[in-house]
């Protein structure tokens, strides 16, 4: 099973970038999938989350700019990035809160992030 992030990229301020998250392998279900994010010198933070049912909740910080969705036929969640700033540059991980089966025929429930991919947006 593997997360592949991707969308990253070097955007102007301004400017809008979409992050991809796609989950793969013999998942049995994925609950919760979310964004996060860590700036040079800063924690890691929560950027988005959804819920299976769709419920979003967002850091203040960008509340009204980002959308964070979901395909569950392609265990897939997105983050649509828009009026990005500085600040907002930074390595964001996805993050997945699922059960799958390994090789060796073990289920796992567990909560896994993902690789990151770098965000840069210039002033």
């Amino acid at each position: 099973v593997q997360l592949q992030a991707s969308g990253g990229g070097l955007v102007q301020a301004g400017g809008s970038l979409r992050l991809s998250c796609a989950a793969s392998g013999r998942i049995y279900s994925i609950h919760d999938m979310s964004w996060y994010r860590q700036a040079p010198g800063k924690q890691r933070e929560l950027v988005a989350a959804v819920t299976t049912g769709g419920t979003t909740n967002y850091a203040d910080s960008v509340k009204g700019r980002f959308t964070i969705s979901r395909d569950n036929a392609k265990n897939t969640v997105y983050l649509q990035m828009n009026s990005l700033k500085p600040e907002d540059t930074a390595l964001y991980y996805c993050n997945v809160d699922w059960v799958y089966e390994t090789l060796e025929g073990t289920v796992v429930a567990e909560k896994r992030l993902g690789q990151g991919t770098q965000v840069t947006v210039s002033s």
